[in-house]
């Protein structure tokens, strides 16, 4: 049989009876008669216990000892995983990642993975074992203990299928798949039964909540297929039936998404326009505003530059909400007058709305399609961008709802 990896977050192990449900989920596809490795998260609501605990001490943490007290929520639940399997007669050994060892990069609570050795985990397997490894956390060259930062456990997961060569990669979380749009918003949205690794990229990235960025981009680099799946149902469920249930995340050409232009619509709240006026229309301009940005660590996300009018042109962006105010403060005291802008104006409500879909690659008339219905129900838009399977436009943020659910209508995302 397979090699399966399976990775629970913090929800499903939330408890000591759901860490009994997970470990009956992992004995019944073991006695299927395939290797199982897992890897779990924290006890959901742990790590910012933990967090918490160490800011009272500290108000601003050492990154070392932050990420040695951190570590410690995954190895709660590798044990007691262990234990409960041992508990229905599985023979189960739990390490954290430094025992692997996972090796990363010495960048603490951001640290990135660069190698696994399976040696260990191998022979485990061979012998007949469950392995349960940490997730969120690995060790560098100096062995001392890094973590991935926040949802690094999906990251985990998926580079231990990589390393072992599983066939398979299955997210287990509290949503049962990866929907056409928020259910929240959209009480039509389906769940899509397949969506390719770039498809799925562009949705986490857009502000679907449902896989980390960094997980999709490892399965997509190292060809790993990712099932996204519900650990809230029936754990004696059918094996066939679980297998074949939530969100497959594959390679296009098992899809088979010929019939479907879009396979969803995503859309972020997050989002805070800047307008840098009458800037000098000259070479090296962009950088001039964006580099003491960029410096102040800020991320830029949309980027428009108007038509030079006189000399002088207008300089248009996005950044994060939360940094809104930090980047008018970095573009007015370093920025203005060095340019010699006229002015720098902003809006902090406003909503980035997205269509997905590699169908685009082979159908036209996506964007016109988009532009008539937000036309249609008045929406003005501010700023677009678009990618090879992606158009995003930049709205008010009142009418973000509205555009998502008019969409998924126009583009017919309720039928299957």
């Amino acid at each position: 049989m397979a090699l399966i990896v399976h990775k629970y977050g913090g929800t499903s192990m939330g408890s000591t009876e759901r860490i009994k449900n997970v470990a009956k989920r992992v004995a019944k596809w073991h006695d299927a008669g395939h290797q199982i490795v897992v890897v779990p998260s924290a006890m959901s609501g742990e790590t910012n216990r933990l967090i918490a605990l160490a800011k009272d001490i500290m108000p601003q943490p050492d990154p070392r000892e932050l990420d040695m007290l951190a570590s410690t929520g995954e190895q709660v639940s590798v044990a007691l995983l262990s234990m409960a399997l041992q508990t229905i007669g599985k023979q189960a050994v739990s390490y954290a990642g430094w025992q692997v060892p996972i090796k990363t990069d010495s960048a603490y609570t951001k640290a990135r993975i660069q190698s696994i050795d399976d040696v260990r985990v191998r022979k485990d397997l061979s012998e007949g074992k469950i392995v349960i490894i940490t997730g969120f956390q690995g060790v560098d060259d100096l062995g001392n203990i890094t973590t991935l930062g926040r949802g690094g456990s999906d990251t985990s997961a998926v580079a231990v299928a990589a390393a072992l060569k599983a066939a398979e990669c299955l997210i287990y979380t509290d949503v049962d798949g990866v929907y056409t749009t928020d259910p929240r918003v959209v009480s039509e949205a389906r769940r899509l039964k397949t969506v390719t690794f770039e498809e799925m990229l562009e949705l986490a990235s857009l502000g679907s909540k449902v896989l980390q960025i960094r997980s999709v981009e490892f399965a997509g680099n190292y060809k790993v297929p990712t099932r996204v799946l519900s650990s809230l149902t029936d754990p004696l469920m059918p094996l066939e039936e679980e297998a074949n249930s939530g969100t497959l995340i594959s390679f296009e050409e098992d899809t088979h998404m010929e019939q479907a232009v879009i396979s969803g619509i995503a859309f972020n709240r997050d989002e805070a326009k800047i307008t840098v006026l009458g800037v000098p229309d000259k070479p090296g301009i962009a950088y001039q505003i964006l580099g003491p940005v960029a410096d102040a660590n800020i991320e830029v996300d949309m980027i428009i530059q108007n038509q030079s009018v006189d000399g002088k042109t207008d300089f248009t962006f996005t950044v994060p909400r939360g940094e809104y105010v930090k980047a008018m403060e970095v573009l007015n005291k370093s920025v203005k007058e060095h340019i010699g802008a006229a002015s720098i104006i902003g809006d902090s409500k406003v909503s980035k709305v997205s269509v997905v879909g590699v169908g685009m690659r082979s159908h036209v008339g996506i964007a016109s399609q988009m532009f008539r219905t937000l036309s249609e129900e008045g929406i003005n838009i501010q700023m677009i961008s678009t990618s090879e399977i992606k158009i995003s436009v930049l709205i008010d943020e009142k009418y973000m709802e509205l555009a998502v659910r008019a969409l998924h209508k126009a583009f017919d995302l309720e039928k299957a």
